[in-house]
């Protein structure tokens, strides 16, 4: 469903990609992580077109990202893309903030793009919450609104940019809890994250990267076991420690 084929992108002189391919299934659960500033939120941007890239090629369900013919609005409406901070419509409801794109983007009406977010919203428990404004939720709660808008689209695959490093120790499990019953559902998904505790009860894949370059990727398993790299062994010894 997502190829990407020997990538890499610079800032200025600083080369924050290097020859990165990998490719996700139909139904993958992959898990990105690396320390700081290993190029992880860069690479899974690059999916959608957020982050263009000098080099290489990405192909998502058949579509070639960088194409200038390519029509990013429509493809950004098929991958769902949840980030670090919400990102929500201060100024809107959380009703409002589910239907906006589906009437805006997809050209649904206000009643099927109503139903349909509210379809979602019930899935991550929020339900009652569907006429307050983000600033009187929890951060938890904010980031289940914005996964329940991205499920608004109907996605062929969710890419999750560091969705817990923002909250509360306590409100990570109740983010988390969504994320593993979408697995669980089948959904095709890309996660940057260091809660590896997920990455052990969800992913079927897992690539490490390092200063930009992907340095393992593999089955999970295999990587919690048996990571063939000094640097992953490290950083495992430490994130798990």
């Amino acid at each position: 469903m997502i190829e990407i084929k020997n990538i890499s992108k610079w800032y200025g002189q600083f080369q924050v990609l290097k020859d990165c391919s990998t490719k996700v299934d139909k139904g993958d659960v992959m898990v990105i992580c690396g320390p700081s500033g290993s190029g992880k939120s860069t690479l899974i941007k690059t999916v959608n077109g957020l982050e263009p890239v000098q080099q290489g090629q990405i192909i998502v369900d058949g579509t070639s990202v960088g194409e200038k013919t390519t029509d990013l609005p429509a493809l950004r409406a098929r991958i769902g893309m949840v980030f670090q901070n919400f990102e929500l419509f201060p100024h809107l409801s959380v009703r409002d903030n589910l239907t906006l794109g589906q009437i805006k983007v997809l050209g649904r009406s206000a009643d099927e793009a109503t139903a349909r977010g509210l379809q979602y919203l019930d899935r991550v428990g929020l339900l009652a919450q569907q006429d307050k404004f983000p600033g009187q939720l929890s951060g938890g709660q904010q980031q289940r609104v914005a996964i329940a808008r991205a499920l608004s689209m109907d996605p062929i695959a969710m890419l999750f940019d560091e969705p817990t490093s923002a909250l509360d120790p306590e409100m990570i499990n109740e983010v988390l809890d969504v994320m593993v019953g979408l697995a669980q559902e089948g959904m095709t998904m890309m996660v940057v994250t260091h809660e590896m505790g997920f990455a052990r009860k969800v992913a079927n894949r897992v690539v490490f990267m390092d200063q930009g370059a992907i340095l393992e990727d593999t089955a999970k398993d295999e990587f919690f076991q048996a990571p063939k790299t000094e640097r992953a062994r490290d950083f495992l010894a430490r994130i798990i420690h």
